[in-house]
């Protein structure tokens, strides 16, 4: 106390320790009403701003060395060779997520939904850990080094392994996340059309991009929120917001997540780790941290996962520098052509790539990996390295999923595509197909 004030440190007084307290305060009959008053801990978001993570299961799994892997983590992979302030994290994300499910629940018990407080713990734990299976660059793990499982699988796996070490306090959380507990909107709001995953990292893409038409109105969408039959919906009210959401959603994923050029780096990584992978199945002694060697060394499928504590410990390690790591290394490999492609990731000179309409003829990559042989002089099956085709196939809205629901004011519920104006079945649901073909530049 000072000049008739109370003082407080800037993080609290974790544990309240006497000694340390009477020499801030120089008083020790507050030590109580402070110990009270330290029940959380506000983390400063740019997105959202102050968001506040309660004592106990909540701050348990942030400080969980399995989440703080996520700080490692970039959110948009290989995005930010085209948008350099992309550098945020899945740590960041999942805390913003967290923040607007602690919104949905709260509006939602204003409009009399009744959850228990053990229920909005158990959702809020299960939104901060949905994407802690993820690993580095997004899914380009599970397209070379990994098969047969996916980041949403193992994601379930190191939560059951979180679970076992707090003595079964995550149960209820694992059940709403599996889809298996009787209020079916929980678990919408963690995995559907309309979840709050969607919601933050449209925002907080869009935020750090820079690309505006991401900016969609959450909290207006949040404030709409009902429940009708154990189903989320949205009150007629917010149908505009929804119309926006559903645009911006396509717009991110062409102007961001699938973007040309992060697409040519993510082809180029793949490739260089297949050939890492393949000069490890000829016995040759191929760099990497450890957790990153086992994935090059062994074949590793679901089977693994599921049957070996081994691959799940080894990937809970990887993370964004292992791969960086192993790539400065692989710069100055023996082999030409491990050598060639991780000198492009670090120096950034990506693949070359065309977008096209329509499937690309074997004739032109027969074409391709012949002019990419003579030019590198190497074999034309060594060449096909130097090579990617990728296809890729979105929708703005899945008619066959949970649809996202309009409740009206006299009760009556209807699916989006029926309620919309300017947005239609046909339109929603339309699968847009786009072919990436990447090569090394000649």
């Amino acid at each position: 106390m000072q000049n008739g004030r109370i003082w407080f440190a800037e993080d609290g007084l974790s544990g309240c320790n006497l000694h340390t307290t009477g020499a801030l305060f120089g008083i020790y009959d507050i030590i109580p009403y402070l110990c009270t008053m330290n029940d959380s801990k506000i983390i400063n978001d740019p997105v959202f701003g102050f968001i506040k993570i309660p004592r106990g299961i909540p701050l348990s799994i942030v400080q969980h060395p399995l989440m703080q892997r996520l700080t490692r983590i970039r959110q948009l992979g290989l995005s930010n060779a085209v948008y350099p302030a992309a550098q945020h994290t899945r740590f960041q994300h999942s805390i913003g997520a967290f923040h607007l499910m602690s919104e949905a629940i709260t509006s939602l018990r204003q409009k009399g939904i009744f959850i228990f407080d053990s229920e909005a713990e158990a959702v809020g734990a299960a939104i901060l850990m949905h994407d802690i299976g993820h690993g580095p660059f997004s899914h380009v793990l599970e397209d070379t080094l990994i098969s047969g499982i996916t980041h949403e699988e193992i994601s379930l796996m190191m939560m059951e392994r979180v679970n076992d070490e707090m003595n079964g306090a995550l149960n209820l959380t694992l059940k709403i996340f599996k889809d298996e507990y009787p209020k079916r909107f929980l678990h919408q709001l963690i995995s559907s059309q309309l979840d709050m995953d969607r919601l933050d990292y449209l925002r907080r893409d869009s935020f750090f991009t820079g690309v505006n038409e991401g900016n969609i109105g959450s909290a207006r969408i949040i404030k709409m929120l009902n429940v009708v039959d154990d189903q989320l919906a949205v009150e007629s009210k917010g149908i505009y917001s929804i119309e926006n959401y559903l645009t911006s959603r396509r717009l991110m994923y062409w102007q961001v997540y699938l973007h040309k050029t992060a697409v040519a780096c993510e082809r180029l990584l793949v490739n260089t780790l297949r050939r890492a992978k393949h000069l490890a199945a000829e016995g040759k002694d191929v760099f990497a941290p450890p957790c990153l060697k086992y994935f090059i060394a062994n074949d590793i499928d679901g089977e693994s996962f599921r049957n070996s504590q081994e691959a799940l410990a080894n990937y809970g390690q990887l993370d964004d520098s292992d791969i960086w790591s192993a790539m400065k290394v692989w710069a100055h490999s023996d082999d030409k052509i491990l050598s060639l492609l991780a000198t492009d990731m670090v120096n950034r000179n990506i693949f070359k790539v065309e977008v096209c309409n329509e499937p690309v003829s074997e004739e032109r990559l027969e074409t391709l990996r012949a002019r990419l042989a003579k030019a590198y002089g190497m074999t034309t099956s060594d060449a096909s390295y130097l090579i990617s085709l990728s296809t890729i196939q979105k929708d703005m809205y899945d008619v066959n999923e949970d649809r996202i629901a309009i409740l009206y004011k006299d009760g009556t519920v209807k699916d989006i595509s029926e309620s919309s104006e300017i947005l239609n079945v046909e339109l929603l649901s339309k699968k847009i197909r786009k072919y990436y073909l990447c090569y090394q530049r000649f």
